[in-house]
């Protein structure tokens, strides 16, 4: 997914670029029916196919991306943890069970469990193991309660 690889292909194979261009514009404006996505996939895929990109290639890109993203995010859950700390309302289920909530995060576990599950601005970060800053949250929560 380098951008000199596709400069490079690019400036190579402008002509096949211009030719597949034209017939997708001419396929979506002529063909009005659901066979007209099936030959735009088509052309865009065999594009796709003769620059040498591969799907594993394209899978590999979103994970990487993907990843990236849930790691800033846990990061600055992490970050938000130790700031509302002050402000959380532990909320305790009866049987163990409790929930921990800030106007951004939403905690919620079990006593004795080593995992929490964490809610981030609605999007939820999975299950974390709990450390130090997980730890300093819970207990903060708890003396607000």
């Amino acid at each position: 997914m380098d951008p000199a690889v596709w400069s490079q292909f690019i400036r190579e194979n402008w002509l096949v670029i211009v030719i597949a261009l034209v017939l997708l514009f001419a396929v979506i404006n002529l063909i009005k029916t659901v066979l007209k996505w099936g030959i735009v996939i088509a052309i865009v895929a065999g594009l796709f196919i003769y620059s040498g990109v591969t799907m594993d290639q394209i899978g590999n890109a979103v994970n990487k991306v993907a990843d990236e993203t849930i790691s800033t995010l846990k990061s600055e859950a992490q970050d938000v943890m130790l700031k509302e700390a002050k402000e959380a309302k532990y909320t305790s289920g009866g049987d163990g069970t409790f929930t921990i909530t800030t106007p951004n995060l939403e905690v919620k576990g079990a006593a004795g469990n080593d995992k929490v599950e964490v809610v981030f601005r609605g999007v939820s970060l999975g299950k974390w193991s709990i450390t130090d800053t997980t730890n300093t949250f819970i207990d903060e929560a708890k003396k607000n309660q």
